[in-house]
């Protein structure tokens, strides 16, 4: 599932872009005071646009940030561009002072027009939980952010959306203090491009024992989704979820099988599994034995010269 169009709602606000581009040059738009906090405000540039830290600083300068509460961040250039030095991490934390509301960030709002998921950078995301502390919603997009163990006392939605999510930020994840994250959702992704993730990585997420509030949790787009759905089968996180996602991998019937004959599911509201390689037989059976729960079992593939594959890996 390539990413073909820019975010247009984030943390429950719409999402607006600060700037426009003329001519090859960013021209910031002007926004009444006191409007800044009912919107997200979405900053970029584009491929041989105006340098996004330029852009940036303009969104600092001529507006009042210190309404903002929303934060998205588009396309700052890649390492194909004349500017692959921008870190677009250095600039927010830098920045911290003319953004003191910030509650909600997201990182690498990047169609695939303007880069393959892959190509976008990676960078160490964890001075942001250091730096924002109120932070309540975090999004990152693209190959292999950094993140070291964190505590996050406001953090509520974590999202990774990567085709080669680490296995150091995985575990990095699971050894974090996160004491009222609702939802977590991860794509993993595959080796080829850095998601290198083993079960064993994901014993501290499984465990709950640092997650005592999640009520979602996403493993998804993994090469491993077999493992994963065994690993689930006998998870104590499982018992508290509402909704759980195992969408978007290599599930095959040998992961459903061991997902059906673990632990009870009937007390999910939601079950996402779209994407996937299960045999009719074995939706059918999910249908019949979570007759209470709503399955999603959208997108059936076939294997392909007895391949199967994830949703979103270059």
């Amino acid at each position: 599932m390539p990413v073909y169009e820019h975010l247009s709602t984030f943390a429950g606000k719409d999402v607006t872009d600060s700037s426009f581009e003329h001519e090859g040059e960013s021209v910031p738009l002007a926004y009444e005071p006191g409007t800044m906090g009912e919107l997200a405000w979405r900053v970029g540039t584009s491929y041989e646009g105006t340098p996004f830290a330029d852009v940036f600083g303009a969104f600092l300068e001529q507006n009042d940030t210190a309404e903002v509460t929303h934060l998205v961040i588009g396309y700052w250039g890649a390492s194909y561009d004349d500017n692959p030095d921008v870190d677009p991490v250095r600039l927010v934390v830098d920045a911290a002072a003319r953004l003191p509301n910030l509650r909600a960030l997201f990182l690498g709002d990047i169609t695939m027009e303007e880069s393959e998921i892959s190509w976008i950078e990676g960078f160490d995301i964890t001075p942001l939980f250091e730096t924002f502390p109120g932070l309540e919603h975090i999004g990152v997009r693209g190959s292999g952010p950094v993140l070291n163990p964190f505590e996050a006392p406001a953090l509520r939605t974590l999202r990774f959306e990567s085709g080669g999510l680490s296995n150091g930020a995985v575990r990095a994840v699971g050894d974090s203090d996160l004491p009222v994250l609702e939802s977590l959702e991860l794509w993993l992704g595959v080796a080829d491009y850095g998601g290198r993730t083993t079960v064993e990585d994901l014993a501290g997420i499984l465990s709950g024992e640092r997650l005592p509030s999640l009520h979602h949790l996403g493993l998804e787009d993994s090469e491993i989704q077999d493992d994963i759905a065994a690993a689930i089968a006998s998870a104590p996180i499982v018992a508290r979820l509402e909704s759980l996602s195992l969408a978007m991998g290599a599930l095959t019937d040998q992961g459903a099988e061991a997902l059906l004959s673990g632990q009870p599911l009937t007390h999910l509201k939601r079950l996402d599994l779209h994407h996937h390689f299960l045999t009719d037989p074995m939706m059918e059976r999910f249908r019949t034995a979570l007759p209470g729960v709503e399955v999603e079992l959208g997108d059936q593939r076939r294997p392909e010269d007895d391949r199967v594959y994830v949703a979103v890996a270059e």
